[in-house]
């Protein structure tokens, strides 16, 4: 009886704590990220996990076009490193420039950015956020609320394929 019991406090603390809520999502095996929409949407073997509303780059519409531009890149990369202590909370990077990327940019004799992340947000900007506001505020990266990103860190594994749409 004393161990059904320790077993049941057990699975409590773990429902409580919320793990039981992350380890229910199958693995996140696709990223789709749309800019115009400012949606990020999380897929595991097919089927939508949940989705987030982003903040994007504050330059023009439009695709990266060299470092600086303050763009959102677009186009098919991967999630190939996480940064548990980001400037922006915590990170997940993005393989931007991708061969594509590096081939058009020596094309054009263009400088390439890089450090493109989905990431955490400032204070200051949760609170504009909160007041009813959702600027985009980014320097080309992919930008959503400390919580959120908590969940997207803990459900995306590196190698996670991201399409990041116009």
């Amino acid at each position: 009886m004393r161990v059904i019991c320790f077993v049941a406090q057990i699975l409590a603390f773990i429902a409580a704590s919320g793990f039981a809520e992350a380890e229910s999502f199958a693995k996140v095996d696709r990223i789709i990220v749309e800019k115009s929409a400012h949606i990020l949407t999380l897929f595991a073997a097919g089927k939508v996990v949940k989705t987030y509303r982003v903040a994007i780059g504050v330059g023009p519409p439009g695709n990266k076009e060299s470092g600086g531009d303050d763009r959102t890149p677009e186009g098919s990369y991967i999630i190939d490193a996480k940064n548990p202590a980001s400037e922006f909370h915590r990170a997940l990077h993005i393989s931007y420039p991708n061969k594509s990327d590096r081939l058009a940019a020596k094309l054009h004799g263009i400088r390439l950015g890089g450090l493109i992340a989905i990431h955490g947000t400032p204070e200051f900007i949760e609170e504009i956020q909160d007041a009813g506001s959702h600027p985009d505020w980014t320097a080309g990266c992919i930008g959503v609320r400390n919580t959120e990103i908590e969940e997207i860190y803990t459900l995306v594994p590196v190698g996670t394929p991201i399409e990041i749409k116009p």
